[in-house]
C-alpha cells in the first residue's frame, strides 16, 4: 500500500486528532471552563474578522465585550481574558503532545537523512568502508544551554510526555484524565529558578530521552554499519551549560557547579542501575547471576557514596560487562548478548559524567578576575608575577602568561571576591574531573573573546590555580560580533605560533575548538551579515588551522528561531563546502528547540540522525562544491547591503524606545523563566550593548514582526532588481545550498510575521513612521524572496512545517490580541497620571502571562 503524502499524514494524525481531543478538553467538568469554552471561539472569530478589517486590538476586544459580555462588570471581563490565556496555554500543550505522538508517522524514520538511508546509499555505491572510516572520526555534540526560552515547568513536561504516549494508542480514558490534570496544573513559576533548578529540569531530558535515543543510534551504527565490531569513537555526545555557564549570571557559583556535576553522575548511575536490574531478571544463568547481583550492589554503593572499597569505578564496571558478555558467548549460546552490548555502549557514550559540563564566562569579567588574582599573588610575595607585571609591554605580558609554571599553594587565603571566585571555579573543574572523569568538565569558554590576551589570561590561570603542567582542559574562545569574527584569524594565528600554547595543543591531540555565536551576531549585524560573517570566519579559520596542522572544531552558538541561528539547522551543515572543516558538528540546543527537536525519543533520534547524515553525506557523495567566485561576490555584496540597512535601522532615533514602549521587552525580566538577569549591565536605562539576544529576538517575535530574521534582506535583493541584475542572485540561489538554507529560514521568519496585529501603530504620532519602515522592509523582503524562489507563497515547499505554524498561529491569535490590548491599556493608564497603580499591575500581569503561551507555541521555530 503506497504511503500517503506527508501533508495528508499531518492532517490525519495531527490536525484531525487535535480537533477531536480539543473537543474532549472543552467538555471537562471544571467550574469556569464551560463559559470560557463557549466564548473563546466567538472571541477568536471576532479577532480574525477584526484584523481582516484592519481594526486594532483594543477595538476588537471592546467589540467582543459589547456584543457578548455587555452586562458584565469590568472586573468580570478582565477575569475572562485571564481564563482565555489559561485555556490557550493548555491548547498549545495539547497540540505539542499530538505532534509528538504523530512524529514517527508524519516523518519517515527511515527516509532521507536517516542512518538507514545513509547506509543503503553507501552500500549501493560500494562505499561502506569509506562510511566506516568517516564514522570512526566524526562526532556530533549537542550542548544543552541554560537559556530557557520555554516556560513549561517539569510537571507540565511530564504531562506532555504521558499525553503523547496515550494519544499514540488512542487511550481516551487516559487522555481525558491527563487533560483534566493539565487543566489543574499551574503553568507559571512563583519565583525564578536557580541555576541548579535549570540543570535538574534539563537532566529530565538526559534521563528520559537522550539516554535512549543516543544509545539506539550508537547500537544501530555498530550493528548495521560496523557489523557488530567495536567502534573507536562515541559519534554522539552531549554538552551541558546549566550550572557551568556564568556569563551574565551572578547566581552560578563554584558550589552550584559541583552540585550539578554530582547530580549528573547520580542520574547516569541510576539509569545504569535500571538496566542492570533488567539484566538481573534475564541473566539467571549459573556463574553470571551472582556477578550481576554484585554489580547491582556496587553501583548502588557508588550512588550512595559508600566506602570506596565497595564502590565500582567506570573502568571496572565496563570490564565486568565485557567479561559477562564473553561468558554468555562462550557458555550460553549468546543469549541476551545484545542487551549487555547495549549497556556497554551506553557506558561508552555517557561514562560517569552523563554530559560534559562546560564552564563559560565573559572576557571582561575574566580580565577583572585576573587583575584581582595577580594583585593578591604579588601582595602574598609569590613567584608567579613580578610587581611591575602590568607595566610590561603587551608582547612581554603575553610571553609571561604563556610561560608561567607552578601551582598556587592551597593555603593562600584570597580576599578579593573576584579572585576567590576564579580560584574556586577552576579548582571545581579539577575536582569534577577527578570524580567523574576528564570529559566531565574539560572546556572553559570565553565569551566576547576579542584578543589573544583574553585566551592567555585564562590559559595561565587554569595552570597555576589547579592543573599545573598537565592541563587537561581546553580554552575555547567565543567570537560573536561581526568585528570579533573578522579579528578571529589574527587572534588564532598568534596562539598557534606561541610555542607554549602550541605545545598545549599538541598534548590535546592538535585540536582547537572555536565557538562562533549567532545570537549576538544577528543582534549586532543583522540576519544576512551574521550568517555570512560566520561562514567567512570559518573559511579563514579553517585555512589557518590547516596551515598549522591543527584540527579546528567549530562550535556554533545557535538559538531556537532563525534569527538566533536556528531554523533547519541540519541544512546549514549539509551546505558547508570543502573550505570549512567539518570533522565534528557542535551546536547549542536551547529553549523550545530542546522540546521541539529533541523532546521525545523519536524526534531526538530523527533529528540527531539528520545532523550525523548532513555532516557525513557531503564527503561521501563529493557533491558539495566550493561556492563559485562570482557567487561569493554576490553573497558578499548582499551581506554588506543588508548590514548597512540594518545598522541604519538600529541608529534610528526611535529604535530603542520603540522596543521599550511598544514591545514586551521589559516584561521578559518578570517572567521567572530563567535564573539569568535579562540584561548584562546594571544601568537603569536601556543600553543596546547590554541587551541579551533572547529578549531582543523574543520581543520582535511577540510583536509578530520578526525583524532580526529578515530586516535588510529585502533591501539587499532590491538593489540587484533595480540594477537589472536579479539573475545574479538567482544564480547564487540555484548554485549555493548555503544561500538556499539562509533564504529558507528567512521565509520562516516572514511567514510567522503578522503585521495586522500592530497596524494601529502606523498611525501613532510618535512611532508611526518607524512602524511603516519595518512594514515596508517586510513587504519588500517577502515579494523578492517569492520572486527569487519562484514560489507563490512562503514555505511552499515545506507544507507540513507551514501547516504546523498555521495551526499554532491560529491557536495564539486571541492571546496576541489580549497582549496588545493590555500593552495599550498600560500606555493609557501611565499617561493618565491618576492613582491607578493597581490597575496597571493587573494589565502588566496580563502581558507577562500571555508571553508564556506565545513562546511555547513557537516551538517549530527550530
Amino acid at each position: 500500500m503506497p504511503t500517503e503524502p506527508k501533508l495528508k499524514r499531518f492532517n490525519q494524525n495531527v490536525l484531525s486528532k487535535y480537533q477531536i481531543y480539543n473537543s474532549i478538553f472543552m467538555t471537562l467538568p471544571f467550574d469556569t471552563l464551560s463559559k470560557t469554552v463557549a466564548l473563546l471561539p466567538l472571541f477568536y472569530e471576532t479577532c480574525k474578522k477584526g484584523f481582516d478589517n484592519h481594526e486594532d486590538p483594543t477595538t476588537i476586544v471592546n467589540t467582543f465585550f459589547k456584543k457578548y459580555q455587555a452586562r458584565r462588570s469590568a472586573q468580570s471581563q478582565i477575569n475572562l481574558l485571564f481564563r482565555f490565556i489559561q485555556y490557550i496555554e493548555r491548547q498549545v500543550v495539547l497540540f505539542d503532545a499530538v505532534e509528538d505522538a504523530a512524529f514517527p508517522v508524519v516523518n519517515n524514520m527511515e527516509g532521507i537523512g536517516t542512518l538507514r538511508s545513509l547506509k543503503e546509499n553507501a552500500q549501493a555505491e560500494n562505499k561502506i568502508e569509506l562510511l566506516q572510516e568517516y564514522l570512526e572520526a566524526f562526532k556530533v555534540r549537542i550542548v544543552l544551554t541554560a537559556h530557557p526560552t520555554q516556560f513549561y515547568p517539569g510537571t507540565v513536561l511530564g504531562i506532555i510526555t504521558d499525553l503523547a504516549e496515550a494519544i499514540k494508542v488512542d487511550n481516551l480514558t487516559e487522555i481525558r484524565s491527563l487533560l483534566g490534570q493539565l487543566g489543574k496544573t499551574p503553568f507559571f513559576k512563583d519565583k525564578k529558578p536557580t541555576p541548579y533548578d535549570e540543570a535538574v529540569n534539563l537532566i529530565w531530558y538526559l534521563k528520559n530521552v537522550f539516554y535512549h535515543s543516543f544509545g539506539d543510534i550508537y547500537d544501530y551504527v555498530q550493528t548495521n554499519i560496523f557489523e557488530e565490531k567495536e567502534i573507536d569513537n562515541s559519534i554522539v555526545n552531549i554538552g551541558f551549560w546549566p550550572g557551568g555557564d556564568r556569563d551574565g549570571n551572578p547566581f552560578v557559583t563554584p558550589q552550584i557547579t559541583l552540585n550539578v556535576a554530582r547530580k549528573l553522575k547520580e542520574s547516569i548511575i541510576k539509569n545504569y542501575i535500571k538496566d542492570v536490574k533488567y539484566l538481573r531478571r534475564r541473566l539467571t544463568f549459573k556463574g553470571i547471576r551472582e556477578r550481576i547481583i554484585e554489580l547491582n550492589h556496587r553501583l548502588h554503593n557508588t550512588l550512595l557514596h559508600k566506602d570506596h572499597s565497595t564502590r565500582i569505578s567506570l573502568a571496572e564496571f565496563r570490564q565486568e560487562l565485557y567479561d559477562i558478555r564473553d561468558v554468555l558467548i562462550n557458555e550460553h549460546q549468546s543469549l541476551f548478548v545484545d542487551k549487555v552490548t547495549t549497556l556497554i555502549n551506553r557506558t561508552t557514550l555517557f561514562g560517569y559524567h552523563f554530559a560534559s559540563l562546560d564552564i563559560r564566562q565573559d572576557s571582561r569579567v575574566h580580565d577583572a578576575m585576573f587583575r584581582a588574582l595577580v594583585k593578591e599573588l604579588i601582595e602574598n610575595k609569590t613567584e608567579f608575577f613580578p610587581e611591575d607585571f602590568f607595566d610590561y609591554s603587551l608582547d612581554k605580558q603575553l610571553k609571561h602568561l604563556s610561560e608561567i609554571k607552578g601551582l598556587i599553594a592551597e593555603d593562600i587565603e584570597f580576599k578579593d571576591e573576584m579572585a576567590i571566585n576564579i580560584v574556586e571555579t577552576i579548582r571545581a573543574m579539577k575536582t569534577i574531573q577527578d570524580k567523574n572523569g576528564e570529559i566531565a568538565c574539560n572546556r572553559y569558554i570565553i565569551s566576547n573573546n576579542q584578543t589573544t590576551m583574553n585566551v592567555l589570561q585564562l590559559f595561565a590561570m587554569l595552570k597555576i590555580i589547579a592543573f599545573g603542567d598537565n592541563l587537561t582542559a581546553d580554552v575555547v574562545p567565543l567570537f560573536e560580533t561581526v568585528t570579533d569574527l573578522e579579528a578571529s584569524p589574527a587572534v588564532m594565528e598568534e596562539l598557534y605560533t606561541n610555542p607554549n600554547y602550541r605545545k598545549h595543543l599538541e598534548e590535546r591531540g592538535n585540536k582547537q575548538t572555536i565557538m562562533l555565536g549567532f545570537s549576538d551576531g544577528t543582534k549586532d549585524g543583522g540576519y544576512l551579515m551574521a550568517n555570512w560573517a560566520i561562514f567567512k570566519a570559518k573559511e579563514r579559520l579553517t585555512a589557518l588551522s590547516r596551515k598549522y596542522d591543527i584540527d579546528v572544531i567549530f562550535f556554533d552558538g545557535r538559538g531556537g528561531p532563525p534569527a538566533r541561528g536556528g531554523g533547519k539547522t541540519h541544512q546549514f551543515y549539509a551546505s558547508l563546502g570543502p573550505t570549512i572543516e567539518d570533522k565534528e558538528i557542535q551546536l547549542t540546543i536551547q529553549g523550545q528547540t530542546i522540546s521541539s527537536n529533541f523532546g521525545t525519543i523519536d524526534s531526538s533520534q530523527y533529528n540527531m540522525e539528520q545532523l550525523i547524515s548532513s555532516g557525513i553525506s557531503n564527503r561521501l557523495n563529493d557533491k558539495n562544491l566550493e561556492m563559485l567566485k562570482e557567487d561569493k561576490l554576490v553573497m558578499d555584496n548582499l551581506a554588506n547591503l543588508s548590514y548597512e540597512t540594518y545598522i541604519n535601522f538600529k541608529k534610528h532615533p526611535k529604535f530603542l524606545s520603540y522596543l521599550e514602549q511598544m514591545s514586551t521587552l521589559k516584561y521578559y525580566a518578570k517572567t521567572n523563566i530563567g535564573s539569568r538577569p535579562s540584561k548584562r549591565g546594571k544601568s537603569d536605562s536601556l543600553v543596546f550593548a547590554d541587551l541579551r539576544a533572547i529578549p531582543f529576538v523574543g520581543s520582535w517575535s511577540q510583536l509578530k514582526q520578526n525583524v532580526p530574521g529578515f530586516f535588510g534582506v529585502g533591501t539587499a535583493l532590491k538593489h540587484y532588481e533595480d540594477k537589472g541584475e536579479f539573475d545574479k542572485v538567482q544564480h547564487l540561489y540555484q548554485e549555493s545550498r548555503f544561500f538556499r538554507a539562509l533564504i529558507g529560514n528567512s521565509m520562516m521568519s516572514l511567514s510567522k510575521s503578522f503585521f495586522n496585529l500592530t497596524r494601529y501603530m502606523s498611525e501613532d504620532p510618535e512611532y508611526g513612521d518607524f512602524w511603516n519602515l519595518i512594514y515596508e522592509e517586510y513587504l519588500t523582503s517577502k515579494r523578492l524572496i517569492l520572486k527569487l524562489t519562484g514560489s507563490k507563497e512562503l514555505m511552499e515547499d515545506e507544507p507540513v512545517s507551514k501547516a504546523s505554524i498555521d495551526v499554532r498561529e491560529s491557536i495564539v491569535l486571541p492571546l496576541l490580541t489580549i497582549q496588545q490590548y493590555a500593552l495599550k491599556k498600560i500606555q493609557e493608564l501611565e499617561k493618565d497620571k491618576s492613582n491607578n497603580a493597581e490597575e496597571i499591575r493587573v494589565f502588566e500581569k496580563m502581558v507577562t502571562r500571555s508571553l508564556f503561551g506565545n513562546i511555547n507555541a513557537s516551538r517549530n521555530s527550530a
